[in-house]
């Protein structure tokens, strides 16, 4: 996937990338609550708090369905988890709509599990150019690679980004198995942009 990355000289840099891939998981709804935001019944739903999930055929609460089948990215969002069989999403407000009757589901992309993974990720001035910057979850780790949270989290601290010294270049972000598979699950622009603010 495409992902552009904009880091600020002198403060943290964190960002995190959910691996997704198929198939598709269909978790049924058996209630959502009218309230912001929208709290949902599933049981186990399987998720993890930040995971993406759409709602679709709902009837009854026909407003909180994703307007598109399939659904479109935008119509994807991050959950919060309650417990095994609740979720709440942020991005939706439940308050003002119908009352939900019955079925839908909570559709979402399968987690890859990242179970003794690693990852790396080089910036590049171009593809195929000078290496800037390197990022990796065993020799510097600037990445964190968690099974339990699904996450792959990239970190610079405020004293690496103000060492940064170019303002633009290209990266991508690997990952390897356990068996040393390689999958690339990320690249696009990295952009720097100078602090004002400085000690």
């Amino acid at each position: 996937m495409k992902v552009k990355l904009d880091v600020r000289q002198g403060s943290t840099f964190t960002f995190i990338f959910r691996w997704e891939t198929l198939p598709i998981v269909y978790k049924p709804i058996t209630a959502i609550v009218k309230q912001a935001p929208a709290r949902i019944t599933c049981t186990a739903h399987g998720l993890v708090t930040g995971w993406r999930a759409a709602v679709v055929s709902v009837l009854g609460m026909t407003q909180i369905n994703a307007e598109d089948s399939p659904p479109r990215d935008s119509q994807y969002h991050p959950v919060t988890v309650i417990d095994v069989n609740t979720v709440e999403i942020n991005a939706i407000n439940a308050a003002e709509f119908s009352p939900y009757v019955s079925g839908g589901y909570l559709q979402y992309n399968t987690p890859v599990d990242l179970t003794s993974y690693e990852a790396r990720m080089k910036v590049k001035d171009r593809v195929g150019g000078t290496q800037l910057l390197l990022l990796d979850s065993t020799t510097n780790n600037r990445i964190a690679v968690n099974a339990a949270t699904k996450t792959i989290t990239l970190t610079l601290t405020a004293v690496e980004t103000a060492a940064i010294t170019f303002t633009k270049g290209v990266y991508d972000l690997e990952l390897v198995s356990p068996t040393g598979v390689v999958t690339p699950i990320a690249e696009g622009a990295f952009t720097v942009s100078k602090e004002i603010t400085t000690t």
